[in-house]
């Protein structure tokens, strides 16, 4: 489990202590074993700081700290402060990021063809883009009906592979298995099984997905049910 250092400071200095962490990012390049750094300040008083570190563990953490780059860049930062910064630390016991499991369990939906639980995760004006649609970009309800196409036609089964999440968005690296079982574009079932690998990227508003924008291998479905040849 993940280890969260915060670091409670009082400066009036804050530009030139952001300055300073620009510096310890650049200096401990290679060397530092923290993932990931917010520095916040307090809407309600603009001279108290805080610094969020997360590291992949309390021993990570400790090496970090026993780094002389990092101690140089305490004691500059105990300088900028209007008194000793202070330290809380956190074991994490549970960390959950809401938009990759929605994202999840949007593939989950489609696996199991429960169109219902797939509208519940998207927006009324939710916007589909997808170069293998005819037109770009889709509603809902066009969307609704061309993910139902590909379902009753293969069945599909998706695989996460991997999730990137930043900001509002989160991407999906997926792999897709199914049988050709339905009609899909003129061609009647071949009962062939088929592998594709792509991505979806989705942005998301108020917890719900409003946007989506799938890259994926559409001409190797196509070879794979031998409507074209490479």
């Amino acid at each position: 489990m993940s280890f969260i250092q915060v670091i409670d400071c009082k400066t009036s200095r804050v530009e030139e202590l952001n300055r300073l962490m620009d510096d310890w990012v650049s200096i401990t390049q290679g060397k530092r074993t923290a993932t990931h750094s917010i520095v916040g300040k307090d809407r309600a008083d603009p001279t108290h700081v805080l610094e969020i570190v997360e590291f992949p563990s309390y021993e990570e953490a400790m090496r970090n700290s026993k780094l002389p780059e990092t101690d140089r860049i305490y004691q500059e930062m105990v300088a900028l402060c209007d008194a000793p910064p202070q330290f809380t630390d956190l074991e994490v016991i549970r960390d959950e990021q809401l938009n990759k499991a929605a994202s999840r369990r949007f593939f989950e939906a489609i696996t199991s063809g429960d169109a219902s639980a797939l509208e519940e995760l998207l927006t009324n004006d939710y916007q589909d883009h997808d170069p293998a649609s005819p037109t770009d970009p889709q509603d809902l309800a066009a969307f609704t009906e061309t993910t139902r196409m590909y379902v009753d036609a293969f069945g599909p089964s998706f695989a996460i592979e991997n999730q990137l999440a930043e900001g509002d968005r989160v991407t999906t690296a997926w792999t897709v298995t199914g049988t050709h079982r339905g009609e899909f574009q003129g061609v009647e079932p071949t009962g062939r099984r088929i592998t594709v690998t792509g991505h979806t990227t989705h942005r998301y508003r108020e917890g719900r997905i409003c946007e989506g924008h799938w890259n994926w291998d559409y001409y190797g479905l196509l070879e794979q049910l031998g409507i074209i040849a490479v």
